[in-house]
């Protein structure tokens, strides 16, 4: 990595080291550059062979996940609801009499969630629309002169939004779309999450009725890309689609672009701490494992100049996942994808944080705020130990969906910008019309577009 230079310490790592043979692996940071921080496209994460073993079962031949997706989405289009029924029967085990969710399933959700969590989901609903409400998007109209230029800004009408099942349903996800959505004044706000075989869980019907959501479907999985995207006889076509969701949501989302808006391809969530000597080793390897517990290819990732740190929070990774349901999951996610990199010092540390863009970006440092001007290219940055990324996934305020895969290089989390477009209006006057004309036709003639240049003749004096 430009202007990032190892030492020879971290050259000498000796290979029996005993961190390295446990759950997180400490890597010098020639290692981590070869393995760990260098990124891998979306189509090249690999699939495991149980996945690829059921596309073949399901298709009759050994098709790749774009493809099989290909084949979803056309069937969608082709079938509309039947197809959908089909396919939550054959990928979700769900025999589906009708897709949509009534206002009293919405009810009996609620009441069938216990008060606590309502409570909890009441209070991450006010910070979050809380937040969102201080985003500036006011228009502008300048009408100085005999020139009127000005922006309108216009909600969406209809929005989509995926919420995540399966082995973890996140009602969390659909608070954090939803709410900005609401905040910019969408008129319509339609939910699709995948049903289990007992149909949706009571918490995310809670938060449905927490975010004043219009539409639910129990449907989740491409087919419900395509017909968000696409429109059936039950389920309204959108404008845009957001939320997070698998690898096929996501190869759905990039096929049916351009049909409809998106959000983002946002892959396999990521986490990146940066930390000094000083930082508190059993936070961090919380932090790392409530990360490393998303997904086999969620990625953990800390970068220290401190060795006995890096070696402490090893130690507390190996003792806390023991202690955890979803430790196999954690378990594949920190052997392929997490671990702690030496790093010379700190500023090498946010060279490297700006070049990988994490999608969180956590500093566990002393005067934290003082590093924050280091920060070029994250989702979200936290400051301080106390700032911890579990925080952001419930309660804190900002949207959790944020850009991933490096994405935050050119890409911003989640927010009421993403339900709005600007609407120019132009308001010119005869005079300067007839002032601005002639140049108009100037640069239409050098185009070679002659109508564009009558257009503006016509108007000359």
């Amino acid at each position: 990595m430009t202007g990032i230079r190892d030492t020879q310490q971290n050259r000498r790592m000796d290979a029996d080291e005993p961190h390295n043979a446990r759950l997180l692996r400490v890597y010098t940071l020639d290692e981590a550059q070869r393995s760990l921080l260098r990124r891998v496209p979306l189509d090249e994460l690999g699939v495991p062979e149980v996945v690829q073993h059921r596309i073949t079962e399901l298709f009759g031949q050994p098709l790749t996940p774009d493809e099989a997706v290909r084949h979803i989405i056309a069937d969608v289009r082709a079938r509309g609801d039947e197809a959908l029924q089909d396919w939550s029967a054959r990928l979700d085990g769900a025999q589906l009499v009708r897709l949509h969710v009534s206002p009293e399933e919405i009810a009996a959700g609620l009441a069938a969630t216990p008060p606590p969590v309502v409570a909890a989901l009441q209070l991450a609903a006010e910070r979050i629309e809380h937040f969102h409400r201080r985003q500036p998007l006011g228009g502008w109209w300048d009408a100085t002169g005999q020139e009127r230029l000005g922006q309108l800004v216009r909600p969406l009408e209809r929005v989509g939004i995926y919420v995540p099942g399966g082995t973890a349903p996140l009602p969390s996800s659909l608070l954090m779309c939803a709410i900005p959505a609401r905040v910019a004044g969408v008129r319509e706000i339609v939910v699709c999450t995948p049903p289990g075989r007992n149909g949706l869980p009571p918490v995310l019907l809670a938060a449905a009725h927490m975010a004043q959501v219009d539409k639910v479907f129990q449907l989740g999985g491409a087919q419900a890309i395509a017909a968000l995207a696409y429109g059936t006889a039950s389920v309204p076509r959108v404008d845009k689609i957001v939320g997070p969701g698998n690898l096929f949501v996501t190869l759905a989302k990039r096929q049916v672009y351009g049909a409809v808006g998106i959000d983002g391809l946002l892959g396999p969530t990521e986490t990146m701490i940066i930390a000094d000597g000083g930082a508190n080793p059993e936070y961090i390897a919380a932090d790392l494992l409530a990360q490393a517990e998303h997904d086999v290819l969620a990625q953990a990732i800390l970068l220290t100049p401190s060795r006995p740190l890096a070696a402490a929070v090893a130690d507390a990774v190996e003792r806390r996942a023991r202690l955890l349901s979803r430790q196999a999951i954690i378990e594949q996610s920190l052997a392929g994808r997490g671990g702690a990199v030496i790093v010379p010092d700190l500023a090498a540390a946010f060279e490297i944080a700006n070049a990988f863009a994490p999608e969180h970006l956590q500093l566990c440092l002393s005067e934290a705020e003082q590093w924050l001007d280091r920060v070029q290219h994250a989702g979200a940055v936290f400051l301080g130990e106390y700032s911890f990324e579990v925080l952001a996934d419930y309660v804190a305020g900002p949207s959790h969906s944020l850009p991933t895969g490096g994405s935050a290089r050119y890409a911003s989390g989640l927010s009421v910008r993403d339900f709005i477009k600007l609407v120019s209006v132009i308001n010119l006057s005869a005079a300067t019309a007839q002032q601005l004309a002639e140049p108009a036709a100037c640069l239409a003639h050098a185009e070679g577009l002659t109508a564009h240049a009558a257009a503006a003749e016509a108007r000359r004096i």
